[in-house]
């Protein structure tokens, strides 16, 4: 059996450190280190401008969820060695990550694969829910485009029904 690779996968209610989650995955073995990280954009909608983003977890489900997608991912990209994906909680003001996320492989062609799957992956499935804030101190849930019970659903074309 092959050795288990780290992962590591948590929410943050503290701003996110991308050096954290690049540092997490780091390896001598591996000449590649994905990342993406995804911040809150000043956006206008209807006229108010978003200032921040508020998000709610049902955490110990996003752990479970976050450990399939793990799976899944090292699955599908065997030669991944190490995740790691933050996701902030709670108030994050325009310019802030909201997530934070990394992996490493030998070659960059899995790792950029892998990290793409992963994102998209991440907002179809996770229970975590934003609530976009305007300057005119109104709120607003937003959905995924990419959740199945999204009114506006979009179908997910990347991941492992790609030849990899």
């Amino acid at each position: 059996m092959a050795p288990k690779m780290p992962t590591n996968k948590t929410c943050h209610r503290d701003p996110l450190s991308v050096q954290e989650v690049v540092d997490a995955v780091s390896s001598s073995s591996c000449g590649a280190v994905s990342v993406f990280v995804g911040t809150t954009r000043e956006d206008e909608v209807e006229g108010r401008r978003v200032v921040g983003l508020h998000y709610e977890a049902y955490e110990s489900m996003v752990q479970s969820e976050f450990t399939k997608l793990c799976a899944e991912l090292r699955g599908c990209w065997p030669s991944v060695k190490h995740i790691c994906v933050h996701h902030r909680l709670g108030w994050v003001k325009v310019g802030e990550a909201s997530v934070a996320m990394a992996v490493s492989s030998p070659h960059r062609h899995d790792g950029q694969q892998a990290i793409q799957h992963c994102i998209s992956q991440l907002k179809a499935r996770m229970p975590i829910w934003k609530k976009e804030v305007y300057n005119t101190q109104e709120e607003s849930w937003k959905e995924n485009l990419e959740c199945p019970w999204s009114s506006t659903a979009q179908l997910l074309t990347d991941g492992c029904d790609k030849e990899n």
